[in-house]
Formats: C-alpha cells, structure tokens, sequence
C-alpha cells in the first residue's frame, strides 16, 4: 500500500498531526488522533462541571417565567426578579374596575343607550343583543350588558411575565382593546369557572393557575357545548387581545436595560468560564501525554513509578508553558464560543425553554463552529484549499462526536440506571465518553484514509488561493535573492548574518544616551562586527595612548 502523509493543524490548538496509511488500520487510529480525542474528551466531559448550565439557560425570560410553577425544574435567574415578584402589592379588583377606561366606558355606553332610546348594542361574544338594565329582574340576565376583561384581571396581576415588564397591570387591562361587551349569563359563566380552576390549582400548588389555564381559550375547551359562532367569536377576540397584550410587555423588557444587562453579563461569565474551560483542556492534556511517556520509559517498582509521575507533570506543565500562544488562542475561541452560545440559548428561551442538555449541545456546537470557521476564513497554518476544508471537516465531526455523546447521556439518565445515585452518573458520562471517542477516532480516520475524500481533496488544492500566490512569490524572492549573491559571488548566509548584527548594533546605537554610553557602544558594536579599530593596528595598549602619541598615524581600512 502506497503510503499518504497528510499534515494539518487544528484551530482548537491540538498541535499537528501526521497521518501514515502505510500502518495497521486498527493500531494507528489511536496513534493517530489520541491527542485530538483525549484533548476533546477532557475539555468536554472532564471540565464541563466548570460551566453550571441551568434549565431555561442563565437570563430570565418572558416565557420562561411563566413556566414557573408549571415547569419544576423551572426558576427565576436573577433573584431581585424573583424578589420583585414576591413582593409585589396583592391584587386589588377596585384598581382594575373603578377607574379609568373601564370605568368610562361604561359610563358612556350607558348614556349613549339611554340617548338613543334604549337601543340594544350587539353582544361581541354571541350573535344576540346586550342592553343596560340594571339589576332588575324582569329582563332576562342573557340581555344585560356587562363589560368583560378579555384577558382576565387576576391572570394579568399574577403574570410573572407582566411584572417582570414592569409594566403597569390596570394598564394593561384597562387597553380598550381588552375589553369587550357582551351579556351577564356568559361573563358570570367564564368568572366561576376561572375561581373554580384557581381554587383547585391553589389547593395542588399553593398559588393561581397560570394564565393559559385560565384564559378563554381554555373556557372554550372546557365548554364543548358553546354553539360555533360563539366559540370562533370568543378564541378571535382573545386572540387579538393576547397578541397586544404579549407585545407590550415583550417590547417592554426585551428593550430594558435590565435584560440588555443580564443577557450581557451571563455572555461574558460564560464567555470567561468557556475560556478557561479550554485552556485547562489543553494543559491537562499536556500533563497526561508527557506522565503517560515518563510511566512508559520509567522502571517497574513503586518509588521509580510516582517519581516517574512526579516528572511527568512537571514535564507537561513546561510543555503547556511553551504552547502560551496556543492556550492564549484556546481562551480567545473559548470566550467567543462561549459568548455565542449564551446569546443562542437566551434568544431560544424567548421562544422555548431549553433543557440543560440542550444549552450543553447548543455551546459545543458554537464551539466547534467557531474553530473550524477560523480554518476555513483565516487559514492560520496557510493550508490549500482541499486540506483546508478537511481540517474545518475534522474539527466539526469532533464536535458532532461529543454532541451524540452527550444526547447518549441524556437518553440513559432517563432510563432506571441513570436513576442510581452516584452509580447512575458515572455510567451517563462512561457512554457519553465511550461514544464521542468512537466515533471521533472513525470519522477522523474515514475522512483522511477514504479515496474518495482523498480524490476530492486533491482537486481542491489545485484550485487557486490567495494563499499559494503568496507562498510561490515568498519562494520567487527567495531564488532571485540567491542568484543575484552567486552573480556577484557573495556568501549569502554569512551576509544575512552581518546585516543582522549591523541592524542590531545601529538600533542599539540609536537610543538616547550620554557621551560616555555612546563611546561604550560603538566599541561594544565594533567588537561584534569585528571591525578592527586603529589603535589595534598602532599597537597600543588602549585608545587614550594611541592619541596621545604624536608619532601615532590614523589609518584607514
């Protein structure tokens, strides 16, 4: 078998690695990509327990807070929200019903009645007519008029979502959009049935049901035996009231600065921690390749096999000093993940809640994508374009590894095993680990050992890059340099040397300095360049005898 050498360096800092076919299969898979997998396997389940993710990711959200309650896993993120729902004035029904629109519009409806000869207005629920008659008990209770709150009062003061707006509650109910006349019969009907609702929840949960259980939509569910017309009518006008009502309050907070600062500061604290995460990924995957050579190479008993250990980690933690620019590059891509995916699972949580493992999925995603986009748009090791996109390729299927590794986690810590304590646990991560590792060493070695990805490859990197025109034109100057140093028959290397040491010495020279430090380095460059000076020639013993000596002659050289 013909032998294929592929060097490549990923992103994420691993170093370079070289591929040879020419060796068994099944043995070099691991010689192969040990430092990739052992390096992705620590950084994603050995230092995961650094970043704390939280059910519904780290910043409060309009819809997350209204699971709270329903949700048990579910909880406020920023603990003044929570102090700010806890505390918030009980519910006052004369805040809601004895002022403004609601109040006035009443009124208005009732002297407009009166003036117009007591003409019955249309009933906005039903296809029936709603007049003003008081309490009397001659009309039937399906013709008096009664002005509803689409959107419930109570829901509105208890909306987790309304005060963590900070919007007004009589406000919102109070928009005449939210309020609609129909008749006595069937506001009573959708009142007791809302208390009876709140009062069984209250008794299960200790508090009001939550808005959707209470709201029309959900009385039209319970009430199978409301006639069509009624029903559509009912679920449009809350339909539309909803929309406005979820609006405000959405453009309320998502335009605040208090969620423009949570949002802010759980992306940089993941950032950050995302960050370090990479950076002890790397340093601890140093210490264990160099203990791993010491043990190796070290003897049999117990004191040569812990001193071996013993100069193992302080080998790799030398090793991990020298790589600074690549732990300082793993911070960097590490923060930015990190940044991305906090902003990711906030902006997911606007919409849906995320469980944990899902913002687990959802940052080693952006961890692997940010890596293989600095391959793929940076090129930083100067790669052609087939080698480039197979090292973006193997950076994302290292990813993709570790993501089907983690969903292997979740699936057992559903099962009865992943329910033992401590036992459970261990097993999760074991498969979770077990996984990503397989499938890293076979995509890995699939997408440098198969002819077809190879073919591919290789026609890729015939195709022109910025990167080649650069390469080729370093190299034509490299040639004319030394052609033009054979023409005129100078050693090119010694001439590199000495324009180096005179660059030097004319750089020192330049800085400011008095006379006497001036005279000290243009002796100390001349000594470097060698130059001989001429109270050398003369035979002097020092330059101050040299000229004071009326015989002495200045030569020059």
């Amino acid at each position: 078998m013909a032998e294929y050498t592929n060097t490549f360096n990923f992103a994420r800092g691993v170093g370079s690695t070289s591929i040879c076919v020419g060796q068994n299969n099944y043995t070099s898979i691991f010689q192969q990509y040990e430092k990739v997998i052992i390096d992705s396997l620590i950084t994603s389940f050995g230092l995961d327990f650094l970043i704390q993710d939280q059910h519904g990711g780290d910043v409060d959200t309009i819809h997350n807070v209204r699971q709270i309650g329903v949700d048990e896993l579910m909880q406020y993120k920023n603990s003044s929200n929570e102090k700010v729902y806890d505390e918030k004035p009980a519910y006052s029904s004369a805040d809601y019903h004895a002022q403004g629109n609601f109040r006035k519009i009443k009124h208005e409806a009732r002297e407009q009645w009166m003036n117009n000869g007591f003409k019955d207005r249309d009933d906005m629920y039903t296809s029936g007519k709603v007049g003003f008659y008081g309490r009397t008990d001659s009309i039937d209770s399906s013709r008096k008029a009664e002005l509803d709150h689409i959107i419930e009062c109570k829901s509105i003061d208890d909306d987790r979502g309304r005060v963590l707006s900070g919007l007004s509650g009589p406000s919102l109910a109070d928009n005449p959009n939210n309020l609609a006349w129909t008749n006595k019969n069937l506001n009573a009907s959708m009142g007791a049935w809302a208390r009876g609702v709140n009062e069984k929840y209250r008794k299960q949960h200790g508090c009001d049901a939550p808005m959707d259980m209470v709201d029309i939509k959900a009385y039209v569910q319970a009430h199978p035996e409301l006639d069509p017309k009624t029903k559509a009518s009912l679920l449009s006008h809350h339909e539309k009231a909803k929309k406005e009502y979820d609006a405000q309050i959405n453009r309320a907070y998502y335009t605040s600065k208090a969620f423009f600062r949570d949002t802010t500061k759980a992306a940089l604290q993941t950032g950050f921690t995302m960050g370090i995460r990479q950076v002890l990924g790397l340093v601890f995957s140093e210490i264990w390749f160099a203990v791993r050579d010491a043990i190796k190479s070290g003897k049999e008993s117990g004191k040569s096999l812990f001193k071996s250990i013993g100069n193992g980690l302080v080998q790799g933690l030398s090793n991990a000093k020298a790589r600074y620019k690549d732990l300082w590059h793993r911070f960097i891509e590490g923060s930015i993940s990190g940044i991305l995916s906090s902003l990711t699972t906030t902006l997911c949580n606007i919409f849906f809640t995320t469980a944990k493992n899902v913002v687990r999925i959802i940052r080693q995603s952006w961890s692997s994508f940010v890596a293989a986009t600095k391959v793929l748009l940076f090129n930083p090791d100067c790669l052609p374009v087939g080698e480039r996109i197979r090292a973006g390729a193997k950076i994302l299927a290292t990813g993709a590894s570790i993501v089907a590794g983690t969903m292997v986690s979740e699936l057992i810590s559903k099962t009865s095993i992943g329910a033992i304590p401590v036992v459970g646990e261990i097993v999760q991560t074991f498969c979770g680990t077990l996984v990503s590792g397989i499938m890293s060493c076979s995509l890995l070695f699939l997408l440098d050992n198969n002819s077809a990805i190879n073919r591919i490859v290789k026609q890729l990197d015939k195709l022109p890059s910025v990167e080649k025109a650069v390469i080729y034109y370093k190299e034509q100057a490299r040639l004319l340099e030394q052609y033009c140093a054979e023409l005129c028959c100078i050693d090119l290397d010694s001439f590199k040397k000495e324009v180096c040491a005179i660059h030097d010495a004319v750089s020192f020279i330049n800085k400011d300095m008095n006379a006497r430090d001036m005279n000290a380095a243009l002796l100390l460059a001349c000594d470097k360049l060698n130059v001989e000076l001429p109270w050398d020639r003369a035979g002097a013993k020092n330059q101050n005898d040299f000229w004071t000596d009326r015989n002495g002659a200045f030569e020059f050289k």
